[in-house]
């Protein structure tokens, strides 16, 4: 486990997360697809806000399970907001987001979103 930071594009959003980053998830959903995310999990009590609470639009779709949090200003998805198989709230980390991450050197796990 270790405390990365991240945040979008412009700055205005920042947080930091506790996780294990090992293996990535690649989805193929509509949204996923096109943005491109690698996606890593964790419980919500181990994701602190730090800054841009004020900048985040909300975007929902399908069945309306997730927020797909974006900066207002600069447009990036750094992480999503929603709730595991078991009901945990937790938080879509957009590995792409941390600070210092080589995302290149991560195994990647494809989930086929689109499907569901």
């Amino acid at each position: 486990m270790q405390t990365y930071t991240g945040g979008c594009q412009c700055g205005r959003v920042r947080y930091e997360v506790a996780l294990a980053l090992g293996e990535v998830i690649s989805c193929n959903c509509s949204r996923c697809g096109r943005l491109g995310s690698l996606l890593a999990f964790s419980p919500a009590e181990r994701f602190k806000l730090l800054s841009g609470e004020d900048a985040l639009t909300d975007y929902q779709f399908n069945r309306h399970v997730i927020h797909h949090l974006f900066c207002a200003t600069c447009g990036i998805q750094s992480f999503a907001r929603g709730r595991g198989p078991d009901g945990v709230e937790m938080v879509a980390i957009n590995v792409r987001c941390l600070d210092g991450v080589d995302v290149e050197a991560l195994p990647v796990k494809t989930f086929d979103g689109r499907s569901l």
